[in-house]
């Protein structure tokens, strides 16, 4: 029973460390809207503290489908 809730703080502590990543380069300053944006920001959270071992992720090109008509 404590594992898991030990785990729980370390995935939190994990995911802030990468919003605050993601802070430090900016992403969250930028009017700019989209899903290459959304994509990198989200996994700057998720690499979290690799981020500072030199990882940069980067989503450059990001296909949205179509609604039907």
């Amino acid at each position: 029973m404590r594992g898991g809730g030990l785990l729980g703080v370390l995935v939190l502590i994990w995911l802030l460390i990468g919003a605050f990543a993601a802070y430090q380069r900016g992403y969250f300053e930028t009017g700019a809207t989209n899903c290459a944006t959304t994509g990198s920001i989200a996994l700057t959270v998720v690499v979290g503290p690799l981020n500072y071992a030199g990882v940069n992720p980067k989503v450059t090109d990001c296909n949205v489908p179509q609604p039907s008509q």
